[in-house]
């Protein structure tokens, strides 16, 4: 897939994101349209939740590499997002109503040198000692984070030190992601 998802796709994606909760609930939800064929290929996605009242993190959680349909690949992260990010208590019934949905559908993985990651452009995945931390292309932007606070972050999410991106035999590698965002 080249280029950004079409609004249609885009709004598919956003539906079935807060279907997949809704029916874990048991709430009433629309079925979402049947996948085109954009949202049948294998890619990566994540689903972040936010509450609408004050913009605070509810749940993240997704998959960088491509093993599944994009419809699927979102339903699932959805699922994990509100109901297994082991930093939240799982989403309540109640809550869904106030709950803001992002979907990043992201591109395939590319190893990058340090010096060329773009802040705002590039999502990055580290890899080192058996480990691994990853943060999307947002979330500098959200902090104001510089390239080399953003590279030393990536390390302390994987519980690294902050300077393990320097080291021999690290894997840094980048992605981009297209986000589509409720409201």
């Amino acid at each position: 897939m080249s280029g950004r998802l079409a609004d249609e796709d885009r709004r598919a994606l956003l539906c079935i994101a807060r279907s997949a909760i809704a029916r874990r609930l048991s709430l009433p939800t629309p079925d979402p349209p049947p996948p085109n064929p954009a949202l049948c290929e294998k890619r990566g996605a994540f689903v972040t939740l936010r509450r609408r009242d004050d913009g605070e993190l509810r749940g993240c959680v997704g998959f960088v590499e491509a093993r599944h349909p994009l419809h699927e690949a979102v339903a699932r992260a959805a699922e994990l997002a509100a109901f297994e990010d082991s930093r939240f208590d799982p989403v309540e019934a109640s809550e869904v109503a106030g709950l803001m949905v992002d979907v990043s559908v992201l591109s395939s993985l590319q190893p990058i040198a340090p010096e060329a990651v773009e802040i705002g452009v590039h999502g990055l995945l580290l890899r080192y000692a058996g480990r691994s931390g990853l943060l999307l292309p947002l979330v500098p932007l959200q902090f104001g984070w510089d390239r080399e606070t953003f590279l030393q972050h990536t390390c302390r999410k994987a519980g690294l030190a902050s300077d393990a991106w320097q080291k021999p035999g690290a894997e840094l590698m980048a992605f981009t992601a297209e986000l589509i965002e409720e409201d």
